[in-house]
């Protein structure tokens, strides 16, 4: 099997990013943050599929392991010990997402007493309802390759705990809505605004977790697409930021990948709508010149986000060929047509960042863990955006069930 071009190099970084973070050299505080280890999982994953090598299986699945014993218990500087969920060591060990997972920022969440204080919040512990929903991702991704089916359980806990934990109505006969960012044991809103895509990413993330067939783990997650549905109606996903941007295109590959195999996701024209957004982001985007800043006024993990959306662009004209019937076909095929030309971008992105000259500046080693693997996700982004990557294998249930 031929491999992908990039393997030496995202083999490079992903090896180097489980020694640093003290995966493959485990000490007593691992450095490990909910969205990077996501990534990482999909990467690894890919990895794997590529070379055939079992290390990159292992380190993937040590990675899950290490997460979840670090992340979903409390941490070391906190009064409370032991798994957020309150379960003792046994039952904790077997449902580690049944109370969420931390973020994994270095300062501790805010305290009842203290004020708010927005530019302190951005490095406080706590829990994302958009972390989440990438993790959710992770583990199917680690359903599909493994076969194990305690992954895909891990997800649907974690997709009912994050639904019970961050929606909410603000009056009662109120529309419901989701908080931001909730305290570490998700009983208290952090920050009580609502996420711009967190509806569209928590309705897209269920029906992922949903549509992994698995008899042993049958999970009923209706209730919870349905909230998320009335909450994505008349939404606006206009964005100009490129990681906002990434996210739909994200978004908009999944449920394309969920529609060429019959699942019902497209409620009310929604993938049309996040295209149509994403590609309005785009254009905006690019129009304002960032890409052709200094290393230093530009942020890395942002821009790659759009670069790893704009990967899936391709492989969302080949799903939508096999759904010719598809109703709003000639409104998607139009919509993807427009942004084909700009896919380009993507490859420019990372060549900017490939160069080691651009991560001499502060603001890529700032967040070097987080540039590194959002590098490797885009210059091999399958693992991350292929949802029927082992369909081969048998593992996606059929279409319709």
């Amino acid at each position: 099997m031929q491999q992908h071009p990039n393997v030496t190099v995202v083999t490079e970084i992903m090896e180097s990013f489980a020694d640093a973070t003290g995966l493959c050299s485990p000490t007593s505080d691992p450095r490990r943050y909910l969205w990077t280890d996501a990534f990482a999982v999909c990467n690894f994953l890919e990895l794997y599929r590529e070379t055939g090598a079992p290390k990159y299986l292992l380190f993937a699945t040590d990675l899950v392991n290490q997460v979840h014993e670090t992340l979903g218990k409390h941490r070391r500087d906190d009064p409370r010990q032991g798994w957020i969920s309150g379960l003792d060591a046994i039952a904790g060990k077997a449902h580690p997402t049944r109370a969420g997972l931390r973020i994994g920022k270095k300062l501790s969440e805010r305290k009842p007493d203290e004020p708010f204080d927005e530019h302190l919040e951005w490095e406080r512990d706590g829990q994302y309802y958009h972390y989440l929903t990438k993790w959710a991702h992770a583990l199917c991704q680690m359903a599909t390759v493994t076969g194990d089916p305690v992954y895909r359980l891990w997800a649907a806990e974690l997709s009912q705990t994050m639904h019970r934990g961050f929606v909410h109505a603000e009056r009662q006969g109120k529309p419901k809505r989701l908080f931001w960012k909730m305290s570490i044991d998700l009983s208290v809103p952090q920050v009580p605004s609502m996420g711009h895509h967190d509806p569209l990413d928590g309705f897209v993330t269920c029906h992922e977790v949903a549509r992994i067939s698995d008899n042993q783990t049958d999970f009923d997650l209706s209730a919870e697409i349905n909230d998320l549905a009335e909450m994505c109606q008349h939404q606006s996903w206009a964005t100009g930021d490129p990681l906002g941007v990434g996210g739909l295109l994200f978004d908009a590959h999944r449920m394309l990948q969920m529609a060429a195999v019959g699942f019902e996701v497209d409620t009310d024209g929604l993938i049309a709508d996040v295209l149509q957004s994403a590609a309005a982001g785009l254009d905006f985007f690019l129009a304002q010149g960032g890409l052709n800043d200094r290393a230093e006024q530009r942020l890395a993990f942002r821009e790659l986000g759009l670069s790893i959306g704009l990967h899936g662009v391709p492989g969302m004209r080949a799903f939508l060929e096999a759904i010719a019937d598809f109703d709003g076909y000639d409104v998607l095929e139009a919509q993807l047509t427009k942004l084909m030309p700009s896919v380009h971008v993507a490859k420019s992105i990372e060549e900017f960042w490939l160069n080691p000259a651009n991560r001499k500046c502060a603001s890529w080693q700032g967040h070097e863990d987080i540039n590194m693997v959002m590098l490797a996700t885009s210059l091999a982004p399958a693992g991350f955006l292929d949802l029927h990557l082992l369909q081969r294998a048998g593992w996606l249930g059929a279409a319709g069930q």
